[in-house]
């Protein structure tokens, strides 16, 4: 593991394997730098590099909390990484800030995003504030209930599935990063950010799942058309989730030559 301080002082910290190239991977609600594990044929091309976003693992945090602050913690990352401009796959909330930093002037030799959750009128809407309602249950030590709410009413999963979180031991590892939880709707906060995304220069590819909902495959569309030269895929076999193997042939194609 190591750190850097971003601008506002909070430590971040990060992990590096493999070698060649830098390629920085910035992750969504509910993971930390552990949750992508790099398969060895992209750690072969690139030096792969992995964070805990602020609240979350290793890294600290300070309040008080803006968005911004999660586009600095991630060109802290870069800047620590070497003076060439990395390669960033960002994932969810994740993919918001990485299209962010870079629409911000944070230096990319490429970029991939992995359905950034924009909302558009199409989004199923909570029923009460989700950031607001989630501070409520940390506060109160409610941290099993924030993981149900967040699942139930910002996901929307299905009743079924919602059925086996009772008591899944896989929850309670969820609970430490519930605090985190408003930081990825600070981040995606106001729909497709089309002004923003129109500023990025870095050639980008914008994916979508073919199985993602129709509300998402919508936002990933606008997102694309937003940036200047973005490529649009959809994975026709997966949803808001697809495993490293898949991925990581992604980024080692669009990657090649770029980095």
């Amino acid at each position: 593991m190591e750190t850097v301080k971003s601008a506002d002082g909070t430590i971040i910290a990060y992990d590096r394997a493999g070698q060649g190239a830098a390629l920085i991977v910035s992750v969504g609600a509910f993971c930390t730098r552990l949750t992508f594990a790099a398969p060895e044929e992209l750690k072969a091309r690139f030096t792969v590099i992995t964070y805990d976003r602020r609240g979350r693992g290793d890294s600290g945090d300070t309040e008080p909390f803006t968005a911004e602050r999660e586009l600095e913690d991630l060109a802290a990352v870069a800047a620590a990484t070497g003076p060439r401009p990395a390669c960033f796959f960002g994932h969810s909330s994740g993919a918001a800030i990485v299209l962010r930093a870079v629409a911000a002037g944070l230096p990319a030799a490429a970029i991939i995003a992995y359905e950034a959750p924009f909302a558009n009128e199409e989004t199923p809407r909570p029923s009460v504030d989700p950031a607001s309602r989630i501070r409520e249950l940390v506060s109160a030590g409610r941290r099993a209930e924030a993981v149900r709410f967040w699942m139930s009413e910002v996901v929307h999963l299905p009743a079924k599935t919602l059925a086996q979180l009772d008591g899944a031991p896989w929850v309670k590892d969820l609970e430490p990063l519930t605090p985190t939880l408003p930081y990825d709707i600070a981040v995606t906060d106001g729909g497709v950010p089309v002004a923003e995304l129109a500023a990025i220069t870095a050639p980008a590819l914008i994916v979508g799942g073919g199985k993602s909902p129709a509300w998402f495959r919508r936002s990933v569309a606008e997102q694309a058309a937003a940036i200047p030269g973005a490529r649009l895929m959809t994975l026709d076999d997966f949803d808001h989730n697809a495993p490293p193997e898949v991925i990581s042939a992604i980024m080692t194609d669009f990657f090649a030559g770029r980095a």
